[in-house]
């Protein structure tokens, strides 16, 4: 074809058909025969450490949000994510491995945000001051750095299919300590997350929980990063338990289901990207947030569909009478009736 080939409707046929080539061969289609799908993806080595890591983030991630839900700290996590960047871009500049910039900057944020504010509540002044500190050290950090960060801007987006083995057990023996921290605490952290003035006058140490919940905080957002990046941080620490106390009441079921949700999240999410061309964490999101409004709006949709019943009438009571002793019967007049001032009972 010669000439503009825009220029006619053969030439719009022509552009039509060669974007949908170039589509169809940039896409490797599943075939829905998913233990098929799964051996094909499990003999590559990137996708079973994305499987293995994923599914340690999930769990500790799913723990931790509910906690985070309870004691309505939406606000630290969020800080802690962008805190981690910040350290992140420190490590890279003294060449050291930007994970560990990253849970250094989170664990002290994390315990400093916990002495400053004792409330868990009450406690956006200091997050913000903290959050507003380490984002100036990151962009000085960046400022310094002669060469190209991509290590660092890795994290703001997370690379879970880049995980390596040595990763995969790093996140282990990290993912472990915090699990086993947290069931030592959680009746007591559970506590004081509902009432935590209550807490406090049964003589629990609240500040000493509350710094314990912010490290172990801090160290799953460290860990969670690699997967959704710090942008996206709300996907796995949030959004499960947001989910799971609409569904259920009990602490532990609301774990449980905050646990599966981002455990199907992360696991479809690693599926559907091996798949399709678009990043992991941008699907992990997505399900996560359809979960989500599926939640939210299956109450209002189910209260309009169902038909409205008109309120119940109670017929007033018939009057009582009683008999005074020696005298005629007495007519006492039921709800709704009403007696003249005088006594006389009306005409």
């Amino acid at each position: 074809m010669t000439g503009d080939p825009l220029g006619s409707l053969a030439g719009l046929r022509w552009l039509s058909w060669h974007l949908w080539a170039g589509w169809n061969d940039r896409w490797v289609w599943w075939s829905w025969n998913l233990p098929a799908d799964l051996q094909l993806m499990l003999q590559y080595e990137f996708i079973r450490n994305a499987f293995a890591a994923g599914t340690m983030i999930a769990i500790v991630a799913g723990v931790v949000s509910y906690l985070v839900v309870l004691r309505r700290s939406s606000f630290a996590a969020h800080a802690l994510g962008h805190v981690g960047f910040s350290g992140a871009a420190g490590a890279v500049l003294f060449g050291i491995n930007p994970f560990f910039g990253l849970l250094s900057f989170t664990t002290v944020s994390g315990g400093g945000i916990a002495l400053l504010g004792k409330r868990a509540s009450h406690r956006d002044v200091e997050i913000g001051s903290v959050l507003a500190f380490m984002l100036g050290l990151g962009l000085l950090f960046l400022s310094f750095y002669n060469g190209f960060a991509t290590e660092a801007y890795s994290i703001l987006f997370g690379e879970i299919v880049g995980v390596t083995t040595q990763q995969v057990w790093f996140t282990f023996w990290a993912s472990l300590p915090v699990l086993v921290v947290l069931g030592w605490f959680y009746r007591q952290l559970l506590f004081a997350s509902l009432d935590e003035e209550v807490a406090e006058a049964k003589g629990m140490h609240t500040v000493i929980l509350g710094v314990v919940f912010m490290l172990a905080l801090a160290v799953a957002i460290s860990i969670a990063v690699t997967v959704i990046g710090v942008l996206l941080i709300f996907a796995l620490t949030v959004t499960p338990a947001a989910i799971a106390v609409r569904l259920v009441s009990r602490p532990f079921h609301a774990v449980l289901l905050s646990v599966g949700i981002a455990l199907f999240a992360t696991w479809t999410g690693i599926f559907v990207a091996f798949y399709e061309v678009e990043p992991t964490s941008f699907f992990i999101v997505t399900i996560v947030f359809a979960i989500y409004l599926i939640v939210r709006a299956a109450p209002a949709v189910s209260g309009a569909l169902s038909p409205v019943r008109a309120p119940a009438v109670t017929p007033a009571p018939p009057p009582m009478t009683l008999h005074a002793p020696g005298g005629p019967p007495l007519a006492v007049p039921g709800e709704g009736s009403s007696v003249p001032a005088d006594g006389t009972g009306g005409s």
